[in-house]
């Protein structure tokens, strides 16, 4: 059974050091972190979480290996995602993925950042179908349009 994700005092420290390192523009992850502003649905303050960003088969996603989380909450309510790495600033609308399409991505997600892998319960040589059936639990939301 996987894992369930709480945001204890360790993993707040943890973000903390990781929001510093990729807010500076410093490599986390082989390159794939970076820092996701969204719009609180409730409070309408902004909210900024250290987020993975792959690509898979030519378009970029965001996947929630930790499940529905605030950040999820908040693109679903306003599909605006702002990413930031260093210097580096892009603005993209996002499309909420469906199983089928997510299947594949949330693989790709696992195999490249084995760190979330006890989150999953499918095994990382299982085929995206097993992962498909886990996208109701891990959102993925395809950068659609750069609003550059």
């Amino acid at each position: 059974m996987a894992r369930e994700y709480r945001l204890g005092v360790t993993r707040k420290v943890a973000n903390a050091a990781v929001k510093l390192l990729v807010g500076r523009g410093i490599p986390i992850a082989g390159r794939t972190g970076w820092l996701l502003t969204t719009t609180g649905r409730r409070s309408g303050a902004d909210r900024t979480t250290p987020v993975n960003v792959i690509e898979v088969g030519g378009d970029r996603w965001l996947v929630s290996p930790y499940g529905q989380v605030g950040w999820v909450h908040n693109l679903r309510a306003d599909a605006t995602a702002r990413l930031r790495r260093g210097r580096t600033r892009e603005t993209w609308e996002v499309e909420e993925a469906d199983a089928a399409t997510a299947g594949p991505v949330l693989r790709a997600y696992v195999r490249k950042i084995p760190v979330t892998a006890p989150f999953f319960d499918a095994k990382l040589s299982d085929p995206a179908e097993a992962f498909a059936a886990e996208a109701d639990r891990h959102p993925v939301f395809r950068l659609a349009r750069s609003r550059a």
